[in-house]
């Protein structure tokens, strides 16, 4: 007799993790999201409750969790500068304590786990575009190293219970993701951007804006999780996650304005503190291991982001202020 597979998402309220669950559910896995709605919301799963598959458990992974799983999705951590700096020791502490907790539970129920990286933990990469053997270039003792070295940290735990206790561990190094249920004041380029520009303030560029990243637009990002979670047990990673285009703030902030038709200007600060100067993925591991690569566009993805943020702004006060990063 089949069962279906019980699986765990932490992180789950989050703009990735609601978009996890969703997909897991499609596929007819039993969901269960665990948030303690830090940064996530309830309205990115809400459209979810009806599900007879679908539960949700008001967590934080700070603390032992003791549930029965065939698989874990470990998202849970703010994940963009203004929230992961709000309270950096947490930040810290979710990193760490969390993987260590969900590492726990995995070794207990026996459960394949999913540790979602980041970029980060590259730092203000000295090569381009990163490869999966390049160590980084990491400040230990900045603003953003509550975030940057807590992945780190995270990633080392996963590959120590790996060796110490045969566990079958998933590693993604995620780059930059965008798309719908993106929070509207999180400080993301992409969601910035597009909030600044729907209601005509000024776009904020950081600098020159010639710093480059990479978009990859989050149903790309989701087909990457699920493939490297299918592979075969030898596939631990770490593996890069993104879209291998590049392109710079400015050339972003330009399209983001012709696609809304705003009348927005494009202003410049200051770049803030360890601002990467260039972020870009080597995905060739991804496509080799997996046969994964993004499909979606810069151009497509926000055209199906837009309208998101069109919605949401017609439901918030007037006045929201976003910064830009």
């Amino acid at each position: 007799m089949h069962l279906e597979r019980r699986v765990l998402v932490t992180g789950g309220a989050g703009f990735l993790g609601s978009h996890l669950c969703e997909r897991l559910l499609d596929a007819g896995c039993h969901v269960l999201c665990v948030d303690n709605f830090f940064t996530g919301t309830p309205r990115n799963i809400a459209h979810l409750h009806d599900n007879r598959n679908f539960e949700l458990m008001r967590h934080d992974v700070t603390f032992p969790l003791f549930v029965e799983v065939d698989e874990i999705y470990n998202l849970a951590c703010p994940a963009s500068p203004i929230h992961y700096q709000r309270d950096p020791v947490q930040t810290t502490k979710t990193s760490v304590l969390g993987a260590i907790n969900m590492l726990g539970l995995a070794k207990r129920t026996g459960a394949k786990i999913f540790q979602a990286s980041t970029s980060e933990v590259y730092g203000d990469p000295s090569v381009h575009p990163q490869t999966e053997e390049y160590w980084g270039n990491v400040n230990p003792i900045g603003s953003r190293s509550c975030y940057d070295e807590g992945k780190r940290c995270a990633e080392t735990l996963f590959f120590d219970y790996r060796r110490q206790h045969k566990l079958q561990i998933k590693v993604a190094r995620i780059f930059n993701t965008y798309g719908p249920r993106t929070h509207p004041r999180d400080g993301r380029v992409v969601s910035s951007f597009i909030v600044q520009a729907l209601t005509n303030q000024d776009i904020t560029v950081f600098g020159e804006g010639q710093q480059t990243r990479s978009f990859c637009y989050v149903d790309d990002l989701i087909d990457g999780f699920v493939k490297l979670m299918d592979s075969p047990a030898e596939i631990a990673g770490p593996v890069n996650l993104g879209n291998p285009g590049e392109f710079t703030i400015l050339e972003l902030a330009q399209q983001v304005i012709d696609l809304t038709g705003s009348q927005s200007r494009i202003i410049h600060r200051p770049l803030p503190e360890d601002d990467p100067k260039q972020r870009r993925p080597d995905i060739a591991q991804a496509k080799a291991a997996l046969g994964w690569e993004p499909t979606v566009s810069l151009t497509e993805g926000l055209g199906r982001t837009i309208p998101y943020f069109e919605a949401l702004l017609s439901t918030l006060p007037p006045g929201l202020m976003v910064h830009g990063r």
